[in-house]
């Protein structure tokens, strides 16, 4: 089995998200940047498959600007046996991630393509199912564990109130939650040999797909501050707040 794993190069998420100035975007320069814990969760599946002899080849694949490189060598690093830089500058939505994908998954031939069920800058949580539309396959998203017996997938979902438990046929794209693994450290040793792992790369506008985002940016601003608790005095007092100065109630 041949796995492709997509992954995101975000602002790391012990990092203090920043407003731009104007008003229009996210604060980046000097910022520390890592990969999508989502997709580093996707990609510690990989390696357990394949250490478990489920896998043959993981394929750690990314779009962005030159620097996404460091996140891939990340990838290789924790076990990837190569990668796939897609290179592109500017501003990039999930369609067209979804599309760009496509393109790798069918040139590769992959079985199963995993990555995070959202990233964490746009939280957008919509590649993965553009993703297996677009490849028509099969598709299982918010996975807590993946079973792989043979041709065919068995996947446990997270949902509200429980688990939902589906099976699928390969090829396939599943997307995974916080529960499915922990990330192993990547020491230093394998660090130092992830530099030579090959880095295949590509520019966006060679594989046909258009670029052309169809949606907009207005403004990003940052999230109001929360104002602080009071203790009441009684269930009366709370039902008086409630009514009068929340609104909630009538």
């Amino acid at each position: 089995m041949k796995i492709l794993v997509a992954v995101k190069r975000v602002v790391d998420a012990s990092t203090r998200i920043r407003v731009k100035g104007d008003g229009f975007g996210v604060a980046l320069d000097n910022v520390k940047m890592a990969m999508n814990p989502f997709d580093e969760i996707a990609l510690e599946q990989a390696i357990r498959l394949k250490e478990a002899g489920v896998a043959s080849e993981i394929i750690v694949a990314s779009i962005g600007g030159a620097k996404v490189e460091e996140t891939l060598r990340h990838g290789l690093a924790m076990g990837a046996d190569r990668a796939i830089h897609v290179l592109h500058d500017e501003r990039i939505e999930p369609l067209i991630v979804a599309k760009l994908l496509r393109v790798l998954v069918t040139a590769e031939n992959a079985d199963l393509v995993l990555l995070g069920k959202q990233a964490i800058d746009d939280d957008a949580n919509q590649t993965g199912q553009m993703l297996a539309a677009l490849l028509g396959c099969g598709q299982a998203t918010f996975a807590s564990a993946i079973d792989v017996k043979e041709t065919r997938l068995r996947v446990s979902r997270e949902v509200d109130g429980g688990l939902r438990i589906v099976e699928l046929d390969l090829p396939a794209v599943v997307t995974v939650d916080l529960r499915l693994n922990t990330p192993r450290f990547v020491a230093l040793p394998a660090i130092m040999k992830a530099r030579s792992k090959p880095i295949a790369r590509m520019q966006a506008e060679e594989t046909g797909v258009d670029l052309t985002p169809r949606t907009e940016v207005l403004r990003t601003e940052e999230a109001p501050q929360r104002k602080g608790g009071v203790i009441v005095g009684s269930v009366a007092e709370l039902v008086e707040k409630l009514r009068n100065e929340a609104g909630v109630i009538p």
